[in-house]
């Protein structure tokens, strides 16, 4: 019997970092018996420097990789971008009203100012993705969606205040994905999504797939799978930015855009505190001498706390 006829692949950016957003991104591809097994292998040759984990391929100051994909995915959906800002908002699951909607006023140039930024990626980086598209498709894998998922400082603080982890935050943004996805496609699909903290057991911190019949086909350190009659299976695999194409894409779309959304932070204040250290966001010292350097900044304009930087449970 030959497999679903879409397949989907979600990963997150984001997970650990003090400052900035998380990203939760997902790509979905038609696939045909071929691609299934093209999926699952890893890229090669020439195609191995532009696909694999993002980590080791996209970098802090370093985005233009991350960026072609983008931008040739969203042309895939009919959009050509030209501006940063177009194209996160072509991607974003949800409209900027609802992206801003948790930010005060005098807030939101902290995270949604877009001055100063612009495409990097050069012309033979985009003809490079797009031959590498036309492979996949190629090997039965055509690139039909991305979506992703913009979870804000102040929201992640918000379920904190829930008794909600970034983890579960990370789960149910990866269920609204897969869901908005299935909808698309029109019927089942299979989705590979990288492991959510280490968890062996989703079913009882499922969200938005709370509450439909389900069954536990598998649950390991390596692999936890569930079928949802209706929506189709979820795999929940480690390690699978190296080892799922699809996940690795979104990896590197994810990676692009929680780095344009720290940067945009960064500029804000470099604006208030000349000779601001180009922070990562991450648990590093440059990121704490930022957050220093920035604190009368901010106490000056009032912004608060939870807008700023990351809480944690307990």
């Amino acid at each position: 019997m030959s497999g679903p006829a879409f397949r989907i692949g979600v990963d997150e950016n984001g997970m650990g970092p003090r400052l900035g957003p998380m990203l939760v991104t997902a790509v979905m591809a038609e696939t045909d018996e071929r691609g299934h097994k093209a999926v699952e292998r890893r890229a090669r040759g020439a195609m191995r420097t532009r696909l694999g984990d993002s980590k080791a391929l996209v970098a802090h100051g370093d985005v233009a990789l991350g960026e072609a994909w983008a931008r040739v995915l969203a042309e895939r959906a009919g959009v050509v971008a030209r501006s940063v800002d177009e194209l996160v908002h072509a991607i974003s699951l949800d409209p900027g009203e609802e992206l801003k909607r948790p930010c005060p006023e005098h807030v939101r140039p902290q995270c949604w100012g877009a001055e100063g930024e612009a495409l990097s990626a050069p012309d033979s980086l985009l003809a490079d993705v797009r031959r590498d598209l036309a492979k996949l498709e190629k090997s039965g894998v055509k690139l039909v969606a991305v979506r992703s998922v913009v979870v804000c400082t102040k929201r992640l603080n918000e379920a904190v205040d829930r008794g909600v982890s970034r983890f579960v935050v990370d789960l149910h943004s990866m269920e609204r994905l897969v869901l908005d996805l299935r909808a698309q496609a029109g019927q089942p699909v299979l989705a590979v999504c990288g492991k959510v903290g280490g968890l062996r057991q989703y079913e009882p911190a499922f969200g938005p797939l709370s509450g439909r019949l389900c069954t536990v086909l598998e649950e390991r350190k390596e692999c936890s799978a569930y079928h949802f009659p209706g929506v189709g299976e979820l795999r929940f695999v480690m390690d699978a930015d190296d080892s799922d194409k699809l996940v690795g894409i979104a990896s590197l779309v994810g990676k692009y855009l929680r780095e344009v959304l720290m940067a945009r932070i960064v500029r804000h204040y470099e604006q208030l505190v000349p000779g601001l250290p180009d922070a990562s966001g991450y648990h590093d010292p440059v990121t704490t001498t930022f957050v220093k350097a920035t604190a009368l900044a901010r106490k000056r304009a009032k912004v608060p706390a939870d807008c700023f930087e990351r809480r944690a449970i307990g």
